[in-house]
């Protein structure tokens, strides 16, 4: 169902603090908090003596009391103290999930610790840069599965009828799109010709009149997304355009962490090369970006429902050649890294 050996984003980097809670990734429960020098640790959520949340218990220092019976942990996950007994059971201990902070998130590696490699996370050009601004919103809860929202995120045809009041334009209609597989994902990508500038861009945009604009939709194994949108004036776009000085690019990060079959938590921000230090700019954007994720999430939660319930085949289409490769390639890693595991179970 899912694949383990990857990074997954479990919170915004604010939201854990020196306090038990509770995240679920993967179908997983997991105990999160900060140390007291504000290292990350994430537990198995669930004492192994009889299962009651580690996360229902406290914190001793850096240590966590079950609040059922006192067995306490440390921050790899062995039990340091259990009651009526001197020797501590060998097998009273829970599994201890790496955390990296980046980005001003909290990445976690659900499969094997010893692959755990941070230089992995998914890479975001230009985070950090003072030339280029920023804009996000808190992570919203979709009840539909996680690949649903990779599909529409390898979809640029959707926004002519779910966006149309900020996203569409025109040509998102028809144009064709084309569709390139890389090692590590599926890029589909368009270059729209001489059109209006789509309603949203266009109170964004530092130029008058129509714009050559490129759609780049991008999703990364298992469920990461760059959604860049370029905006230039007409006749300086194109696969090879000089681009204009005043070019408009804003680089969308979208990041799926699947936290049941049927539900995921969506996390996301933008970047954009145009006036870094606009909060008013950054405000609007990050308000009717979240507008249209609204509508995203009314769409997809509704398609969740009709394809559980279906009562006939669902069909593809050609505009769903990207979705359809990306959905193949996972599956094949997935079953690929099942098979390891059962060998190394034998």
């Amino acid at each position: 169902m899912f694949l383990k050996n990857a990074w997954y984003v479990a919170a915004w980097d604010e939201e854990i603090s020196h306090e038990l809670q509770q995240i679920t990734v993967l179908g997983e429960k997991i105990c999160i908090f900060r140390t007291e020098a504000g290292e990350l640790v994430g537990l198995e959520d669930a004492c192994p003596h009889r299962k009651l949340p580690l996360s229902r218990g406290r914190l001793k220092g850096d240590t966590v009391e079950c609040g059922y019976h006192g067995l306490t942990f440390d921050c790899a996950g062995q039990c340091v103290w259990a009651p009526g007994t001197g020797r501590i059971p060998s097998n009273a201990k829970v599994h201890a999930y790496p955390l990296h902070e980046k980005y001003g998130l909290v990445w976690i590696w659900m499969g094997n610790p010893a692959l755990a490699e941070p230089d992995d996370i998914f890479e975001i050009e230009n985070y950090g840069d003072p030339a280029w601004g920023m804009n996000r919103g808190a992570a919203m809860e979709l009840d539909c599965n996680y690949l649903l929202v990779c599909d529409n995120l390898l979809d640029p045809t959707h926004v002519a009828w779910v966006h149309q009041s900020s996203f569409a334009a025109a040509a998102t209609k028809d144009t064709p799109l084309r569709i390139t597989k890389t090692n590590d994902g599926v890029i589909v990508h368009r270059w729209m010709m001489d059109h209006e500038p789509a309603p949203f861009y266009k109170k964004i945009v530092e130029f008058e009149g129509n714009c050559d604009r490129l759609q780049h939709y991008e999703v990364r194994y298992p469920s990461h997304a760059l959604i860049k949108a370029v905006f230039t004036p007409a006749g300086t776009g194109g696969p090879d355009g000089l681009l204009h000085e005043k070019t408009f690019i804003m680089d969308s990060y979208n990041f799926m962490t699947p936290t049941h079959e049927g539900q995921t938590r969506y996390y996301w921000f933008q970047l954009r090369n145009i006036r870094p230090d606009d909060q008013a700019l950054s405000k609007m954007m990050s308000e009717d970006v979240q507008h249209a994720f609204e509508e995203d999430r009314g769409v997809l939660n509704a398609v969740q429902k009709g394809m559980t319930n279906k009562t006939s085949p669902h069909i593809d289409l050609p505009i769903d050649g990207g979705q359809l490769r990306f959905r193949r390639q996972l599956q094949a890693m997935i079953n690929e890294e099942q098979q390891v595991d059962r060998q190394l179970a034998e």
